[in-house]
C-alpha cells in the first residue's frame, strides 16, 4: 500500500501494554446501558459524549455451548489510526489531526472544529504507533485461540462473576465460529492490518499470517486438519482467488438451518506455515486493485479468507471405554462402540474494500463502476448492522452477496471482532465520522455463539472393523491349533494301537504254534509206545523181565506230559489275558478318540456362535450408520437430548443378546461405507471378474470413489489405475470403457497421477478408445481425461508425440456439444501451458497446436453458440496469438478478425482484456490491422 501503517516502538506495542493486558480484558466486559442515540455532555470538552451498549457477555470468554444452545456475545470493535503519509504531511502541515486518541481510557475525540469535538468509546483504541503484534493480540487472538497463564485465570474469574456459568473460551480452536473484519475508508490500512505477509520484516505480519501461526501451533497433525478457501467479491460476483477461472461461485443456503456455504470454492488443506504464505501470495496476485487519487493500490474487491478447523476431542466416554476394556474382551467391544467427538469451526477474515467518494478518488470509467459496486455492498452491510442494533424484526441480508456471506458474523452464531481504520487528515473528516458511527452501531449487535461439535462415526466404524478383524484372526488361529492338536493325538494313538495289536498277535500265534506242535509230538510218541506195549506185553515181560519198571516209566512219562500240557495251558491262558488287556487298552484309546471328537464338535459349535456374533456386529454397523444419520439430523434440528444417539442403551443390549439378523433387510450402505467395509483390494479384484455385470458394477464403484480427491491416492497405490488402463485395452463392453475413461479422467486431475498415466501408455490407450468409440458419452469421458493431461506443462511434448492432440481433433467429428466442450477445454489448457513455457523461455518455435492443424477448427468454432465451447476457444486463440512466431498463421487462417471481435464483443472481461493486450503488443498484428484499415 502507498500509505501503510508504520510499526511503532512504544505505546500500545511496548512493555506497558503487556502489563495492562489483564486490565484491558477486564475493562472490555464492562456492562453499560444501551445508548439512546442522544449525545450527553462530557467533562472537560465542549462536544458530546456517546457510549455504545455492550453485550451481556465478555468478548473473549464465555460458557461452554452445545450444538443445541448458544451463548450471547457482543461484537467487539477496535479503532486504529493510520499515521500521516507524505501527501498529508505536505498538504495538511498547517492543520491538526481530525481525531485525538485516548488509548488509556479507550476513547477518541473527533474534532468538528477548533472548539467543538465529540467523544466515542470503543473496546480498544490503537494509536498510529501500535505494532502489528499488539493489533493482533487485542483484535483477533481472543477469537482464534484460548487465553493462557495469569490472563486466562483472571478472565475465567471475570466470566464467572458476570455470567454465573463455567468459563470456557469461545474461540475457533475450541469449536466456535469466529470472524475478524476490517472496515474503513480507502487507504487507511485495512489490507496492511489483515493481509500483510511480512516477508521483508517479520514484525509487519498481519492478522491472517499470525492467526494461522497460532492455529498450526495448537493443533495435532495426526488427528486435526486445517483447510482454507480464499475468495473475493468483485462486482457482485464471488471469484476464487486460488482458481481464477472459477469466477462465479454460487451461494448455497441450507433451507433447514439457514447456514450459508460455497460448495464451488477451492479448498486447500494446510500443513505448515510456508504453504499458507504461498497460498496467500497467489491469492493476492489475483486480487483486483487499481490506482486512485487516494490510494495507489486500492483494493477493488472484498476479500474473504475462510479457514476451517476440524479437531478430534478425546471425551470422557473414551477413557471409560479404555478402563472397562481391561476387564474383559466383551467390554472392549462395547467400549469401542462409543464414537469420538469432532469439533468443526470456521474462522472468516474479511478485508472489506474501502469506501470512497468519487469526487475525491477521481474514479472514472470501469473504476467508477467498481466504486459504485463497493459502495452499494457496504451500504447494504450498514443497513443490516442498523437493523440488528435496533432489534428490527426484518434484517435485509439478501440485498447483497456480502451481507449473505456475513450472515453468520452479525446476528449469527459466530464470535465477531471488528477493527475500523481511520486516517488523521481533516480533509476526510466526513469519511472518518461515517467509519466511527459504523463501529458504534456494530458494538450494539449481539451474536448467539454456538459450539460446533459432532460425533465421528466414520472413525468408530473403522475401529469396529479392526476389532472384527482381530476376532476373526484369533478364532482362525485357535481353530487351526486345535485341529492340528487333535490330528496329532489321533495319529499317535492309532499308531500305538496298531503296533500293540500287531505284536500281540505275532506273539500269540508263535506261542500257540509252539505248544501245539509239542503237544502233538508228545501225543504221537505216547500213542506209538502204547501200541507197542499193547501188542507184545507178555513178550516184553519175558524178554526183559522188568515190565513193572517199564510201566512205571511210562506212567512217569504220562505224568510229565500232563504237567507240560498244564504248563502249556497256563501259558495259553496268560497269552489270552494279555490279549484281553490289549483289547481293554484299545477300548480306552477308542474312548479317548471319541472324547476328542466330542471336543472337536464343541469347538465347531463355538465357531458357529462366533460367526453368528460377527454377523450381529456387521448388522449393528449398518444400524449404527442409520442412527448416526438420524442423530445428525436431530442435532441440526436442535432437539438433541445430550446422549450419544437415541436408543444407545437398547442397541448395546441388543448387540449382546440378539440373534443374527439377515443383513439384506437393512438399507444398502453408500459407496464410501462400502469402500470401508469391503476394502479397496476386493473391489479392484472384481474388475477382473469373468461375469460382465460384476465388472460393470465394480468399475462404477471405482469411478465414484475416484471422484473424491481423498480416495485417489489409495486407488493408485492399490493398482487401480493399472486395472482401469487394462480395462480400456482389453474390454469390448462400451459401458465398461466409458466408465473406466471417466474414472481415469477423475484421477488425471492430480499432477502425480498424470505422470503415472503417461508412463503406463495411458494417452495411447485413450486415443485408441476414441478412435473405436461411437457413443458421445464415451468420447466425452476420453476427451475430459486428455484435456486434464493437457494442463500439465511437463507433458506437452510427450502428449503430442503419443497422439493426444490428434485424438482430440479426431473427436470433433462426433459433433456432440459435450464432446466439443471437452475438446475445446483441452486445447485451451494446451495453449495456456505453451504460452507459459514460451514466456519462461522454456520453448521456442511455432505452436504444436498449429503444427497439428488445430487452428482452422479453432477459428471455425471461435463464435460457437455454446458458451463453454466459445469461452475455451477464445482463451486458446488469445494464448496462441500472444507469441510473434504464430502471427503469420493467425493472419493466414483469418483468426485476426476473430481476435478483433473478441476484444470488442466478448462477455468475459478478462478474455476481452487479454485479446486487447494481445492485439496491441504484437507488431505483426498491428501492421496487418493498419493494412486492413481496422480501427482499434
Amino acid at each position: 500500500m502507498a500509505s501503510g501503517v508504520r510499526n511503532g516502538g512504544g505505546g500500545g506495542g511496548g512493555v506497558g501494554a503487556g502489563r495492562m493486558s489483564g486490565k484491558l480484558d477486564r475493562q472490555s466486559v464492562t456492562v453499560t446501558p444501551k445508548s439512546t442515540g442522544k449525545p450527553r455532555p462530557s467533562a472537560g470538552s465542549g462536544g458530546a459524549y456517546r457510549r455504545a451498549s455492550s453485550g451481556s457477555l465478555p468478548a473473549a470468554g464465555g460458557g461452554r455451548a452445545s450444538s443445541e444452545s448458544g451463548v450471547s456475545s457482543r461484537v467487539r470493535v477496535a479503532v486504529r489510526l493510520r499515521p500521516r503519509n507524505a501527501d498529508e504531511l505536505a498538504a495538511d502541515a498547517d492543520f491538526g489531526d481530525s481525531v485525538e486518541l485516548q488509548p488509556e481510557l479507550k476513547r477518541l475525540k473527533l474534532r468538528k472544529n477548533n472548539w467543538e469535538s465529540e467523544t466515542y468509546e470503543f473496546d480498544e483504541v490503537l494509536t498510529e504507533f501500535s505494532s502489528q503484534k499488539r493489533v493482533y493480540e487485542v483484535v483477533a487472538k481472543p477469537v482464534v485461540e484460548t487465553l493462557s497463564g495469569n490472563c486466562k485465570r483472571v478472565w475465567f474469574v471475570t466470566c464467572w462473576c458476570w455470567n454465573g456459568i463455567s468459563a470456557y473460551p469461545l474461540s475457533v480452536l475450541e469449536g466456535y465460529n469466529g470472524t475478524v473484519m476490517a472496515y474503513g475508508q480507502t487507504g487507511t490500512g485495512k489490507t496492511f492490518t489483515l493481509g500483510r505477509l511480512g516477508e521483508e520484516d517479520t514484525a509487519a505480519r498481519g492478522i491472517m499470517v499470525r492467526a494461522m501461526e497460532d492455529i498450526l501451533a495448537d493443533i495435532t497433525p495426526e488427528t486435526d486438519t486445517v483447510s482454507l478457501s480464499y475468495l473475493q467479491l468483485y462486482m457482485e460476483m464471488i471469484q476464487d482467488l486460488l482458481d481464477p477461472v472459477n469466477d462465479n461461485i454460487a451461494i448455497v443456503e441450507d433451507p433447514r438451518t439457514g447456514d450459508v456455504s460455497l460448495p464451488g470454492a477451492t479448498v486447500v488443506e494446510i500443513r505448515d506455515q510456508k504453504s499458507f504464505v504461498d497460498i496467500l501470495r497467489v491469492g493476492e496476485a489475483h486480487r483486483v486493485a487499481a490506482n486512485t487519487k487516494l490510494n495507489t493500490e486500492s483494493s477493488r474487491s472484498h476479500a474473504l479468507l475462510m479457514v476451517n478447523v476440524r479437531r478430534t476431542v478425546k471425551g470422557r466416554h473414551e477413557m471409560d471405554a479404555s478402563i472397562s476394556g481391561e476387564n474383559g474382551h466383551s467390554s472392549s467391544i462395547v467400549g469401542s462402540l462409543r464414537p469420538p467427538i469432532v469439533r468443526k469451526s470456521k474462522l472468516v477474515v474479511v478485508d472489506l474494500a474501502g469506501s470512497e467518494r468519487i469526487d475525491k478518488s477521481g474514479s472514472e470509467g470501469h473504476t467508477l463502476e467498481e466504486a459504485k459496486s463497493i459502495n452499494l455492498s457496504l451500504s447494504a452491510l450498514g443497513k443490516c448492522i442498523n437493523a440488528l442494533a435496533e432489534n428490527s424484526p426484518h434484517v435485509p441480508v439478501r440485498d447483497s452477496k456480502l451481507t449473505r456471506l456475513l450472515k453468520d458474523s452479525f446476528g449469527g452464531t459466530a464470535r465477531t471482532s471488528l477493527v475500523v481504520t481511520i486516517g488523521p487528515s481533516p480533509r476526510h473528516r466526513g469519511e472518518t465520522t461515517s467509519t466511527i458511527m459504523f463501529g458504534q452501531r456494530a458494538m450494539k449487535v449481539e451474536n448467539m455463539v454456538k459450539l460446533k461439535e459432532e460425533f465421528d462415526y466414520k472413525s468408530l466404524c473403522r475401529r469396529l472393523d479392526i476389532e472384527l478383524d482381530k476376532l476373526i484372526a484369533e478364532n482362525e488361529r485357535q481353530k487351526k491349533y486345535f485341529d492340528d492338536e487333535v490330528e496329532r493325538i489321533t495319529a499317535e494313538t492309532q499308531c500305538r494301537v496298531t503296533e500293540a495289536e500287531r505284536e500281540c498277535k505275532i506273539a500269540l500265534e508263535s506261542e500257540k504254534a509252539k505248544y501245539h506242535q509239542e503237544y502233538l509230538d508228545s501225543i504221537k510218541i505216547l500213542e506209538e509206545k502204547w501200541k507197542i506195549h499193547q501188542q507184545s506185553p507178555k513178550k516184553q515181560i519175558k524178554e526183559t523181565g522188568s515190565s513193572p519198571n517199564e510201566v512205571g516209566e511210562v506212567q512217569n512219562l504220562l505224568q510229565n506230559e500232563k504237567i507240560l500240557r498244564q504248563s502249556a495251558e497256563y501259558e495259553a491262558n496268560d497269552l489270552k489275558n494279555q490279549v484281553l488287556h490289549w483289547k481293554k487298552m484299545e477300548a480306552v484309546v477308542t474312548a479317548e478318540v471319541v472324547k476328542l471328537r466330542k471336543m472337536l464338535d464343541t469347538e465347531a459349535s463355538q465357531k458357529e456362535k462366533l460367526e453368528e456374533e460377527i454377523a450381529v456386529l456387521k448388522s449393528q454397523l449398518l444400524q449404527l450408520s442409520l442412527d448416526a444419520d438420524e442423530t445428525r439430523r436431530s442435532l441440526d434440528r436442535g432437539d438433541g437430548s445430550g446422549k450419544i444417539f437415541p436408543g444407545f442403551d437398547s442397541l448395546m443390549s441388543h448387540t449382546r443378546n440378539s440373534e443374527p439378523r439377515e443383513q439384506s433387510n437393512g438399507p444398502k450402505p453408500p459407496i464410501a461405507k462400502l469402500f470401508e467395509q469391503v476394502g479397496l483390494q476386493k473391489i479392484l479384484s472384481l474388475l477382473e471378474s469373468e461375469e460382465p455385470d460384476v465388472r460393470v458394477h465394480a468399475v462404477k464403484v471405482v469411478a465414484n470413489l475416484a471422484a473424491e480427491e481423498a480416495n485417489q491416492e489409495k486407488i493408485v497405490e492399490a493398482g487401480g489405475l493399472t486395472s482401469l488402463l487394462m480395462l480400456l485395452r482389453s474390454s469390448e463392453d462400451e459401458t465398461i470403457r466409458r466408465v473406466a475413461a471417466g474414472a481415469i479422467a477423475n484421477l488425471a486431475m492430480n499432477e502425480t497421477n498424470q505422470d503415472l498415466i503417461m508412463a503406463q501408455g495411458g494417452v495411447a490407450l485413450l486415443s485408441m478408445t476414441a478412435s473405436d468409440a461411437e457413443d458421445p458419452q464415451t468420447l466425452r469421458m476420453v476427451a475430459g481425461a486428455i484435456a486434464n493431461l493437457c494442463g500439465n506443462d511437463k507433458l506437452q511434448i510427450r502428449l503430442r508425440g503419443e497422439g493426444g492432440i490428434k485424438a482430440l481433433l479426431g473427436m470433433v467429428k462426433c459433433g456432440h456439444p459435450d464432446v466439443l466442450a471437452q475438446v475445446a477445454r483441452g486445447i485451451a489448457n494446451f495453449a495456456k501451458c505453451e504460452s507459459r513455457a514460451v514466456t519462461q523461455r522454456n520453448k521456442v518455435g511455432k505452436s504444436l497446436l498449429i503444427d497439428d492443424g488445430a487452428l482452422p477448427w479453432i477459428v471455425k468454432n471461435a463464435n460457437n453458440e455454446a458458451a463453454p465451447i466459445r469461452r475455451h476457444i477464445e482463451l486458446a486463440l488469445c494464448h496462441l496469438a500472444q507469441h510473434e512466431v504464430n502471427s503469420k498463421d493467425i493472419i493466414s487462417e483469418g483468426a485476426l478478425w476473430e481476435l478483433v471481435r473478441i476484444s470488442r464483443d466478448c462477455s468475459r472481461e478478462d478474455i476481452r482484456m487479454l485479446a486487447y493486450r494481445t492485439l496491441t503488443s504484437s507488431p505483426t498484428l498491428q501492421s496487418e490491422m493498419r493494412r486492413l484499415r481496422i480501427e482499434y
